[in-house]
Parts: C-alpha cells; structure tokens; sequence
C-alpha cells in the first residue's frame, strides 16, 4: 500500500510538472518555427535621392540633406541611388559626410550605382538593392575622351580607395578593387565567376546578395525601410529647392551653351555696335545666369563673381571711355577665365564655350556687315569730306597751267604775280629774281604750287 501511494503521489507531481511545461515548451516550439521578424525601430527617416551626375551640386544637396536629418533627430537616412557616376574627387567627400554621420544609413539602389556611384553605396553600412539593379562598373575614365584611364599612381589610389570603403563595413576588399582594376583577377566562387584581367566587376541585385555586397533585396524604397525594421509612418523625402532644379537647368550641357553664346555674341555686338540696346541686355543677362546657374550648383565660388564683375564694368567702359580696346580686351579675358573657373569641370566648359564662340564669330560677322556703318570702327577712319555743300570750296587744278607764257606784275623774289590770258596768279621762281613786266613761262606744277622761269630773247 505505501508503494501504490508513493507511486500514486509520483504520478500526481509528474502531471503537475507537466501541466506548467507544456506552455513553456509549446512557447519554446512556436519561436523556433516562425519567421524572424526585425525589431521594431523609433524615430524619423529620411530619403535623400541621388540620382544625379556626382557634381559639388549634388554634394551640396547631400550636405543639406544630412543637416536637416541631424537637426529632426532622424534615426534612418535612405540613399536612394540611381546614378551613372561622376567626379571622384566629390565622391570622396559624400563618401566621407556617409562615415561621419551619427545616422544610420543605407543606401538603396533603384537603378544604378555605377562607377564612382558604387563607392558612395559601399561607404553605408547597408545596402539594398532593387531588383534588376547594378553596383560597380568603377574604372576611371577620361572625361573628355570617354577612355579608360591608365595612369598608374590614379589607378592606384581609386583602387585603394574603393577597397577600404568596402572593408570598412566589413566587404569583400577585392571585389571592390576588382570593380576599378582592369588589370586584377578576381575569384567569387559564391557566383562561380573569375573576373579575368581587362574585365570590370558591376554585380546584379542577386550577384551582389550572395557576394555579401548587398543585405536584401527590396522592390521598393518603403519596403527597404521596413526591411530595415523601421516604419514607413514618419518618412520625410528631402526635396530640391526651387533654385536648385533652376541650377541643374541653367548647368545642362546645351542650357549652358546657349547661355555662353547669348552672353559673347550679345556684349561683342553692343562693343562693335554702340549704342547699348538689346544685345547688350541680353549678353549680360545670359552671363548672370550662366554664373548663377553654376554658383548655385555649387560650382562657381565667389571669385567668379568678382571676375564677372570685373569683365562687365571694364566693357561698359569700353563703350565711354577711349582706351583703344585695352579695357575691351582685359574684360572680355576676366570673363572668359570666370566662365571656365565657375564651370563644373575644364574639359565640361571646354565643349560647351567651344560651341559657344564659334556660333557666336558667325553672328557678330553677320551683324557686323548689317551694320557697318553704325560700327566702333569708324571711329578711327576719317570719313568727313570739305564739300560745297559743307561750304568747303576746293582748289582748282592748275595743271593747265603748265607751258602757258604770261608776264610778271610784281617782281618775283622769288615769290610774285603773274598775268596769264588776262588772269592773276600767284607763282615762284626756281630761286632767280625776275623783275616787273618780264616775259615768263609756266615750266613746272606740283599741286598748288607753280613754278615760272623768265623767257630769254
């Protein structure tokens, strides 16, 4: 009997037992089975787009971006890349602005992130990509010829570069080298691919996943945010201002062009053709805009202005003061050094002021010849005639004269009058005195000067 109650008792704390476990261990089981879900995360986010030439323009925009996001206590700033690329030089310095940031931030890439693009992505701590996206293609190139740079030391440091922005958020350092080197070889046995030498890297959205260059795969900006366990409820998206959209229009390629040309053919034309109307007006105003345009992009400094203004003063001289040109010449070369000091880069004004003064000489020639007569350069040509009807009387002629006999009415010492056919004129002698009533002959005539010698018997 005292075993059956051992046993029974035994029994009894066994079901009790059981009955508190089961819960725990059913809780156990459902958080083993169900899908991770990521922490729920407070605070603001904030978009920045950059889908733009990397430019200073778009530097400034991200500066501004970043400073409102620290100013609203953002937990999350987005970059929403989709860029071909562009200067190396700004990229460093976004790329410096991502790593010094207190915010969080990916970068999410819609289209692509190509060339110096992919080093802006890889300085945020995450990446995101879209489907059908790109990250890489990162070689240098000559902007003005479109070739691959070769030059050892730059390949060097662009390599470097992209390398340590990859490996400092804990990337493949090679794969970013191998996005900038032609000449590297490259194994990725993730993707069973060997970039060979003269190849570049540019990775997939599912290339970039299994390589570990990106942490998902999103169709849409607002699921990256979620992804990244934020809520889409307080998304700010960082806007351009009015003046910058009239910047990144004023510093299109042919905007800029045709503002170049506005701006010489209008001031030569009022230089060639005083008179300070139209062309004038609109040389200046393309001028203004042009340097407006490129100081609000984040191109021009203040010297440029201060050269603009110099340029202009000493061609509103010009049209006032006579100095010959020389002030016409040293402000048409300070606006010429503002113009390519203000533009984005020399080999982008090249082309563009290129264009500009030629379409430019083909105008001024055509106005020019319009009006010719109206033109500076008769300031210098002599145009005024002594006419009868200015109440000039010309000089007769005195070639008919020569050969003519008269005689002398005052003695010649050696400068007199002469009676020839009943007419007074006055004559020299070749140095001889010829007295009163001598027989005389015109022998020779050099203007208004006639010469006479007396006739020997």
């Amino acid at each position: 009997m005292k075993f059956i109650k051992k046993m029974g008792f035994s029994l009894v704390l066994i079901f009790l037992l059981a009955g508190q476990l089961i819960p725990v261990l059913g809780e156990a089981v459902h958080a083993t089975t169900a899908s991770p879900v990521a922490a729920d995360k407070h605070g603001s986010v904030y978009i920045i787009p950059v889908d733009q030439n990397i430019e200073r323009g778009l530097q400034k925009f991200m500066e501004r971006g970043f400073k409102e996001a620290k100013k609203m206590n953002a937990s999350l700033i987005v970059l929403e890349i989709n860029t071909p690329g562009g200067r190396i030089d700004t990229a460093e310095d976004i790329g410096t602005l991502i790593r010094e940031s207190d915010i969080e931030t990916v970068a999410y890439i819609r289209g692509n992130a190509a060339s110096a693009g992919s080093y802006i992505a890889l300085n945020a701590g995450t990446i995101i990509m879209a489907p059908g996206s790109m990250i890489g293609a990162a070689a240098l190139v000559d902007g003005s010829t479109g070739n691959y740079v070769d030059d050892p030391k730059l390949i060097s440091y662009w390599k470097s570069k992209m390398g340590s922005a990859a490996e400092i958020n804990g990337r493949n350092r090679n794969i970013a080298e191998g996005m900038s080197d032609l000449n590297m070889t490259v194994e990725m046995p993730e993707i069973d691919y060997t970039k060979a030498p003269g190849e570049i890297i540019s990775l997939t959205s599912d290339q970039a996943l299994k390589v570990g260059y990106s942490e998902n795969t999103a169709k849409t900006v607002e699921e990256a945010i979620t992804s990244m366990g934020f809520s889409t409820d307080d998304v700010f998206h960082v806007e351009h201002t009015v003046s910058e959209r009239i910047a990144e229009f004023l510093t299109s390629r042919i905007v800029m062009t045709l503002l170049l040309f506005m701006g010489i053919a209008g001031v030569i034309i009022e230089l060639i053709v005083p008179g300070f109307g139209v062309p004038g007006i609109l040389g200046i105003t393309g001028f203004t805009l042009y340097f407006f345009g490129n100081s609000v992009a984040g191109f021009a400094g203040s010297e440029t202005w201060i050269l603009f203004i110099i340029g202009i003063v000493m061609l509103v001289l010009e049209l006032f003061i006579p100095s010959f040109g020389i002030l016409g010449l040293l402000g048409s070369a300070s606006l010429i050094v503002g113009v390519v000091r203000a533009a984005y880069s020399t080999s982008h004004v090249a082309w563009s002021l290129g264009i500009a003064v030629i379409c430019a000489i083909i105008v001024i020639i055509a106005v020019a010849m319009i009006f010719k007569k109206r033109g500076i350069w008769n300031r210098f040509i002599l145009s005024d005639t002594l006419s009868k009807e200015k109440g000039f009387i010309p000089v007769a002629s005195k070639e008919s004269l020569l050969g003519k006999k008269g005689v002398s009415v005052t003695p010649l010492r050696p400068s007199g009058t002469i009676l020839i056919e009943g007419e007074r004129v006055d004559v020299v002698t070749d140095g001889q005195f010829i007295a009163v009533n001598t027989n005389i002959h015109v022998v020779k005539v050099e203007g208004s000067r006639i010469v006479v010698e007396s006739i020997v018997e």
